[in-house]
């Protein structure tokens, strides 16, 4: 009997603890405001804004002295020493992957000033770093020519179009007359400025991507080796962009193949084995 008494006192007791506890753990109307107006952790979203705007009211000398600290900072000589075997000049190189240029152009935000600064340090991984940073909205035509000019291999004049100027509203103007010009990377900078609209430019028609078949037909003629790659990708890409547009690429590769030039067979030839590929027919059911 005593036991019990005592169980049911302790039990009272710790039900009045447990009651005190939950009444004292209630916020106070003043605690609740304090709590909504205290600073909330910042996000790495936010952080990285703020780090982008502290760095953007920089000069620019100093951003570009930065820019070019955080790629050196990221170089290997081993992957400089291997650029050449993918026919790319290393002698203005410090050899940083793509991987890496990408996140410090991240970091760095949009900044057209800088992407002319160091696109004009001649620079490998500079003018790929321009690439990212510059704003597609600030771009010039006399830029577009002039940087073209500048192509001097396949990575830089790919990546200035697929990451940038395709996005510019002066791209389909370009391809125009790029298509035209004698030099080899301003020829391949028009097709693969044509193969990266199909891929990006997701509200253009199709009478765009049917005048880029015909220079692709046009052109397929050309014979050194980084016109054809691009002609080739562009034609591809066109055709698997939709239905209609994979059925003017067959005809179009159809009428290369049976060429009797060595340059404007293969671009036919390699194109349809990949436009009648099940791969690509899967893609393009898809799409319907």
């Amino acid at each position: 009997m005593a036991r019990t008494a005592t169980t049911e006192a302790i039990a009272r007791a710790a039900g009045k603890k447990a009651a005190t506890k939950k009444v004292a753990a209630k916020k106070s109307p003043a605690k609740k405001v304090a709590a909504k107006l205290a600073p909330k952790p910042s996000s790495p979203a936010g952080e990285r804004k703020a780090a982008q705007a502290a760095f953007a009211a920089l000069p620019l000398p100093q951003r570009l002295a930065q820019a070019l600290d955080a790629l050196r900072a990221s170089a290997s000589a081993e992957y400089r020493d291997g650029m050449a075997r993918f026919a790319i000049p290393n002698e203005r190189a410090f050899g940083v992957p793509m991987a890496k240029i990408q996140a410090v152009a991240k970091r760095l935000g949009r900044d057209h000033a800088l992407a002319e600064a160091l696109w004009d340090t001649g620079w490998y991984e500079a003018r790929l770093l321009a690439a990212y940073v510059d704003d597609p909205a600030a771009v010039t035509a006399a830029q577009m020519d002039r940087w073209a000019r500048d192509f001097d291999n396949w990575a830089v004049c790919d990546t200035v179009c697929f990451a940038l100027f395709d996005r510019s509203p002066l791209a389909w103007r370009k391809i125009e007359q790029w298509a035209k010009r004698e030099d080899e990377f301003v020829r391949r900078a028009a097709f693969a400025l044509l193969a990266s609209k199909s891929v990006h430019d997701k509200l253009a028609g199709d009478a765009e991507f049917l005048r880029g078949l015909e220079l692709v037909e046009a052109y397929a003629f050309d014979e050194r080796n980084f016109v054809k790659k691009a002609v080739n990708w562009a034609l591809r890409s066109v055709g698997k962009r939709n239905a209609a547009l994979h059925a003017a690429a067959l005809r179009t590769a159809t009428r290369l193949a049976a060429s009797a030039q060595a340059a404007p067979r293969w671009n036919g030839k390699d194109a349809l084995r990949e436009l009648n590929g099940a791969a690509t027919m899967r893609r393009l059911s898809r799409k319907d």
